[in-house]
């Protein structure tokens, strides 16, 4: 198995997983964008995101993708629900909204506030996807009055696929808004040996740092 790994982008979510199922695997860390600064990982992964995952004939190129396949891949119900769970619609979803509904505002925000070069940023769109994204943790804030982790009362990949998007935002400087519930739920996902044992991998060779935005 091997995966490709930028630091602090959506590989956080299967490099965390991969160390919470205690897998072995070749990793590859990249500069980030590899698809301008890796002109040869275009030959592994034509589209040049990260992550990318390779397990014998089977790749795949989306993070929560890469989360389900290995937990059903390899039977780690440790980390999963089964379809017959009464929550399992749940877990799907939490797992799929983490990009469909929380990660899509913050790549706009990362894009126009420091990603395209300063006559092409937009301060109004990353204010206006900033409020978005923090309006879209509505139903996470609701449920995590009520519970420590997403379903079943425990940890899962849903967590992990969430959580991450959660990070982002902190890195962002979005957390400062989150509702004291959701900022629990946040550090004690950080506070997991798992991800303190991750969240530093790449660093060194990322070629870049989330800068923090302010939308007051």
């Amino acid at each position: 198995m091997e995966l490709w790994h930028c630091h602090n982008t959506r590989s956080l979510r299967v490099l965390w997983a991969l160390k919470e199922m205690q897998f072995e695997y070749t990793l590859h860390t990249l500069p980030f964008p590899p698809r301008f600064l890796d002109k040869a990982y275009l030959q592994t992964n034509p589209l040049g995101t990260v992550p990318f995952l390779k397990d014998g004939a089977t790749t795949l190129t989306e993070s929560s993708a890469m989360l389900l396949y290995l937990v059903e891949r390899y039977s780690q119900t440790q980390l999963s629900l089964p379809a017959t769970h009464p929550e399992y619609g749940a877990y799907l979803n939490w797992l799929f909204s983490s990009d469909a509904t929380l990660t899509f505002p913050q790549t706009l925000v990362l894009r126009y506030s420091q990603f395209e070069k300063p006559e092409r940023q937009q301060p109004q769109v990353v204010k206006d996807y900033a409020i978005w994204y923090l309006a879209r943790l509505k139903r996470l804030n609701i449920h995590l009055e009520n519970h420590h982790y997403l379903v079943d009362n425990r940890f899962t990949i849903a967590d992990i696929s969430v959580g991450y998007a959660l990070y982002l935002g902190e890195l962002l400087g979005l957390a400062k808004h989150y509702q004291p519930q959701t900022q629990a739920y946040l550090q004690r996902l950080k506070s997991r040996e798992g991800f303190i044992a991750v969240k530093d991998i790449g660093e060194k060779n990322s070629h870049y740092t989330i800068k923090p935005i302010d939308i007051t």
